[in-house]
């Protein structure tokens, strides 16, 4: 079985979909779409602006969301899912390229979600950390601990085994990522990001999204759509709508939703989107399995 997985912020880069735009007249025609929708050109800045201004949470999330819904829509008859998930951001891409959103009500949420989340973030000092090397349930006991001392931290993405990052308010990562080396991690690595994304810091974000996912029209997916808060095949589109309520608050379960399809039947993953993370971390998740960039399919 066929299943496409899609990406979540951080697998940006300056120039991504420009030869899409350049070289397909159907991703040209939607890559127009959404400067209309968003109201600014957001190509402009995606394939000539500078890292800083792809870096914005509020112009990173669409532009992501854009060149991976767009990569599998120009595929025409080939994007052909048998079930598909999303990392984070990507479950919004999933979602939309299954059929289950439209292309506008998908990017508007998606811009929605960028802008709730960056005032999140600017109303309280916070960031994430990766952590390698280290089992979740270390990872998990570390976290509580530092927790139990006032501070907030909590695990966020379980991305691959020996690889999960976690999620808080800067001093309870400082102090965590201290705990997870003392305690055998490989690396705890701060990453250079402006808010602590799947934690309950998030919860203000949660709040502002909630009416907007509650107010859009979600149809049955094509096929199957693995949610990221419990790693499980989804088709109810009142399901769909309350697990992308609780993912903004909740840890990306990657690992689980991986294994899940390879339970259900899932032989082969093709990543649509930027770079090639995803295919990384389905490797280490389940080594026999072929991961591959949609990229190769259109050549």
């Amino acid at each position: 079985m066929k299943a496409f997985v899609f990406p979540g912020q951080g697998a940006q880069f300056k120039g991504m979909g420009k030869d899409l735009y350049d070289n397909n007249p159907i991703a040209k025609e939607y890559f127009e779409k959404a400067n209309e929708i968003l109201g600014f050109r957001i190509t402009d800045i995606m394939f000539e602006g500078s890292d800083e201004e792809l870096k914005q949470t509020k112009v990173t999330q669409p532009a992501v969301f854009l060149h991976s819904v767009i990569s599998a829509l120009a595929m025409g008859k080939d994007f052909a899912p048998e079930m598909v998930a999303g990392h984070s951001l990507g479950e919004f891409s999933a979602l939309t390229a299954a059929g289950a959103l439209s292309f506008e009500d998908g990017l508007k949420l998606v811009y929605q979600r960028a802008l709730a989340m960056q005032k999140a973030c600017e109303a309280q000092q916070s960031t994430m950390a990766a952590i390698l090397a280290l089992s979740d349930e270390e990872v998990e006991r570390i976290c509580a601990e530092v927790s139990a001392s006032g501070c907030t931290v909590v695990a966020a993405n379980y991305n691959c085994p020996g690889q999960l990052v976690i999620s808080g308010d800067k001093e309870g990562i400082e102090k965590a990522c201290e705990a997870m080396k003392a305690a055998g991690a490989k690396r705890a690595l701060p990453l250079a990001v402006s808010g602590a994304f799947h934690s309950p810091l998030m919860q203000p974000a949660k709040e502002e999204l909630e009416a907007a996912i509650a107010a859009t029209t979600i149809n049955t997916p094509c096929c199957p759509v693995y949610q990221n808060v419990d790693g499980k095949p989804h088709t109810s589109p009142q399901e769909i709508k309350a697990n992308l309520i609780a993912q903004l608050t909740s840890p990306v379960r990657w690992t689980a939703s991986v294994q899940q399809m390879i339970a259900d039947g899932a032989t082969s993953f093709t990543e649509c989107g930027p770079g090639a993370v995803l295919q990384g971390m389905i490797k280490k998740i389940a080594p026999s399995t072929g991961a591959e960039n949609i990229e190769l399919c259109h050549a």
